[in-house]
């Protein structure tokens, strides 16, 4: 995938963290840096968002649900006869 290239203002002590990063070798450049920090703060966001769905979640209701839902399924499915199969699956 290709890049785009974006010019952004950035305060001084949040560079010269970048820059230092990159003295230290854990990022080969500053565009490699920001992207790392980009990322990584999209990731939280989509974590943080996925956190607060499932707290809306009422765990009793969910339960139910899937217990609901077992009970459909068991009632569907023939009974196992302990029959191997000798072929490939």
């Amino acid at each position: 995938m290709g890049a785009a290239k974006v010019a952004i203002t950035i305060e001084p002590e949040l560079l010269a963290q970048v820059d230092r990063w990159v003295a230290e070798g854990r990022y080969p450049n500053r565009s490699q840096a920001i992207q790392a920090a980009v990322r990584e703060k999209l990731e939280r966001a989509r974590r943080r968002r996925l956190a607060e769905e499932v707290a809306k979640l009422n765990p009793q209701e969910e339960r139910a649900l899937a217990e609901e839902g077992l009970a459909a399924e068991s009632e569907a499915w023939p009974a196992y006869r302990g029959v191997r199969s000798t072929g490939p699956i």
